[in-house]
This record gives C-alpha cells, sequence and structure tokens, in this order.
C-alpha cells in the first residue's frame, strides 16, 4: 500500500506514540500513572450532562445539525466572549461551532493556503498546526520558543523566515496560554502581534483553550481583545479543557468574519456539524458554568500544590514558572534526552510523562507533566519522582 507523500512526511502523532508504550507496559504487568495526555480527570458538570440527556430524546436534535450551529448556541458563544473578555462579535457572521478546536486548527490552511505557501509555527508546539500545514500542501516554517524568552515568539525571526521563504507566508499560528510550555502572553504582546500581522499580511490563528485554566487570579486574555485584531484573525475555543468535555468533541471559532466564512466553507465539504443535543448541553455550560470554572481552578490550583515541592525538589529538574494551563514544563537538568527521561520515569517509577521533543525540536531537554490526576493519587506520585 502507497501512501499519499503528505502522509510520509509527517512523524508519528506524539499521544499515538505513548499509547503503544502503555499498552506494552501494561501488558507486561506494569501498573502505570500518565501524567501525559491532557485529558481531564473530572467530569463534566451534572447541569450539563443533564441538559444533554434531555435533549437527546428530543426527535429533531436526532437530525442532520447545521453546519455553522445552531443559532442559540452561537449567541451564547458570543455572551460568553462579552462576559468573559468583554469581546463583542456578531452570532452570525463571526462565530461558528467546531468539532472540538482541533477540527478548526486542522481546517483552517485549507481554507487559504496554495501549493507551497508558508505558515508561521511555533516550536515546541501542538503538532497539529505543523500537520495540517502539510495537508493543506503548505510548508511549516518553525520559529522557536525559548525559555530565555518566556517562550514567546522573536518578531525579527519571524521577520526573517518570512523574507527568507520563497513563496507567501499566510498564517501565523499561536497558543497563550501554551501547550507545551504553560507559558501566558500579555495584551501588551499581541497588540505587537497584531501590528506585525497587518504588516505582512498575515492571518492570525489563536489557539485559546486553555484561557479559563490559569492560576491565583491571572486571568487570562483573549487575543481578539486587542482593537484590530479581529481585523486580521480569529480565535479557536474549546469546552473540552474549560468544562471536562473532551470526549463531547465541542468547540467554536470567534474572529473575523471573511477568515471564518473560509472555514466554514471547508467544514461544510468535510463534516456535518454538531450534534444539535451537544450543542444544547453547549450552552447550558456557557451560560451557567463560571461558578463551575472557579472552583475547577481551585482544585488544579491544588494540584499543582502538591507535585510542584516534588519537581522542585529533583535535582535532575528545573520547573518552568507558569501563572495557566494543567501542565507543568520541566527542563531536564541530568543531561538524559527527554524520551530516555521520560523511559526512565516509566522504567524506574511506573509514571509516564511526556518527552518535550514529541512537540519539536526546542521542545528537546524538557518534559511535560498534566494535573489530571486526583490530589491522592497525585501524593503517591510526587512521592515516587522523589524517590527517583
Amino acid at each position: 500500500m502507497n501512501y499519499a507523500q503528505t502522509l510520509n512526511k509527517l512523524p508519528p502523532y506524539l499521544f499515538d506514540a505513548i499509547d503503544k508504550i502503555k499498552a506494552q507496559k501494561e501488558a507486561e504487568g506494569h501498573i502505570l500513572d500518565s501524567l501525559s495526555i491532557g485529558d481531564p480527570d473530572l467530569d463534566a458538570p451534572a447541569f450539563v450532562l443533564d441538559t444533554l440527556i434531555q435533549s437527546i430524546r428530543i426527535s429533531e436534535n436526532q437530525k442532520y445539525p447545521s453546519y455553522a450551529g445552531k443559532p442559540a448556541f452561537r449567541q451564547a458563544v458570543a455572551n460568553w466572549y462579552k462576559r468573559i473578555f468583554g469581546v463583542t462579535c456578531d452570532p452570525a457572521t463571526e462565530i461558528i461551532g467546531l468539532l472540538g478546536s482541533k477540527e478548526g486548527l486542522a481546517h483552517a490552511p485549507l481554507a487559504f493556503l496554495n501549493p507551497g505557501d508558508g505558515v508561521l509555527v511555533p516550536n515546541p508546539g501542538y503538532p497539529v498546526y505543523g500537520s495540517a500545514t502539510l495537508f493543506a500542501g503548505g510548508v511549516p516554517l518553525l520559529f522557536q520558543l525559548k525559555e530565555e524568552n518566556h517562550f514567546l515568539p522573536d518578531f525579527s525571526e519571524l521577520e526573517f523566515l518570512i523574507k527568507k521563504h520563497p513563496a507567501p507566508v499566510k498564517m501565523l499560528f499561536l497558543n497563550y496560554p501554551n501547550n507545551p510550555t504553560g507559558a501566558t502572553a500579555t495584551l501588551a504582546f499581541f497588540h505587537d502581534v497584531v501590528s506585525f500581522a497587518r504588516k505582512h499580511n498575515l492571518i492570525v490563528c489563536h489557539d485559546n483553550a486553555y484561557s479559563e485554566i490559569y492560576f491565583d487570579g491571572k486571568r487570562q486574555p483573549s487575543f481578539l481583545e486587542v482593537p484590530g485584531a479581529m481585523d486580521i484573525g480569529c480565535e479557536f475555543h474549546s469546552l473540552s479543557k474549560t468544562f471536562n468535555m473532551t470526549g463531547f468533541r465541542v468547540g467554536f471559532l470567534v474572529g473575523n468574519k471573511d477568515i471564518v466564512a473560509g472555514i466554514l466553507k471547508v467544514k461544510t465539504n468535510t463534516d456535518s456539524g454538531i450534534c444539535n443535543a451537544l450543542q444544547d448541553a453547549a450552552v447550558t455550560a456557557l451560560t451557567q458554568g463560571d461558578a463551575f470554572c472557579q472552583t475547577l481552578r481551585e482544585r488544579y490550583t491544588a494540584r499543582r500544590n502538591i507535585l510542584t515541592p516534588a519537581l522542585q525538589a529533583c535535582s535532575c529538574l528545573q520547573l518552568m514558572p507558569t501563572d495557566a494551563t494543567f501542565y507543568l514544563w520541566c527542563k531536564i537538568t541530568s543531561g538524559l534526552s527527554s524520551s530516555d527521561f521520560v523511559m526512565h520515569l516509566i522504567e524506574k517509577a511506573g509514571i509516564i510523562t511526556t518527552p518535550g521533543s514529541g512537540f519539536g525540536s526546542m521542545g528537546e531537554g524538557y518534559v511535560r507533566l498534566t494535573l489530571c490526576k486526583d490530589e491522592t493519587r497525585l501524593k503517591n506520585i510526587a512521592e515516587r519522582i522523589a524517590a527517583v
């Protein structure tokens, strides 16, 4: 069987490889704790589940849904954006529903790239940005996120990559709060992004899936809060992390109406929209979930406070500071590679983490841990890390 050339360009998907290691070790009789994949261990809110159960019984909700999303769902998103970020958007033209934000991120390059066009992609970064670019026939132009720059892009490097690329550079992917580094960005930084994008005629695609998971009251901004951002960009959001709804596959896109329309055109030719009952559940989450989110932040703060001392006590690790996400990003100071360190923890402590190298070459020498375990289990894991 001969696969398409594009598939042969893709590296093995990071989390698929981790799942295989986990399955192999468990088949050998090992009991493992995973701090690798960012899949919340907590349930979705009960009031959201109640809405879903009631809604799925309605005959109309068992039919094909709208490609863009039900008007009530898009209005709920608009209300949420206004309440959380102070951003006003038109639910009819500047919002569409997504099958999780990953779907929208994967479709965005298909809407705007011609073969050979460049896309600025963070390194390290969520692997979908690069793979989506390749699927669209584009060229990922990797820019470095360095510790000394607080894992923010260097605009002079972006400028260099644009000038060097022989074809037009069309898009810039950003993600703050950041996966995998946990880094955050300020409104001042986003102001600079808008200016840079205007100068180079770039579409900014900001992945904001972790905005509601933050610590110590440090609320995280939306890129769209900056004047002019709606003219040149869009923002991808998801209920996955905000409301523990990863398996529901409900997300949304907010932004410039022409960008939204382009991605919607791809969607109408590749999927059939979000199940209506899931949209109803999402409306309930967005309208009634603020207190739930606050409680969720308190849980993750407690978990961070359990795991942080153990990591800080490890002579082989240096914990990077973070104000948001449920990830902890650590530099490996023992000389081991990322993958060797991960295998060491599996073999010696029965703990699965994620090698930073899986997020790109600039992730080599780092390891990512999630906070997606209950507090009692995390205390045990912390002790095992300390012992190793």
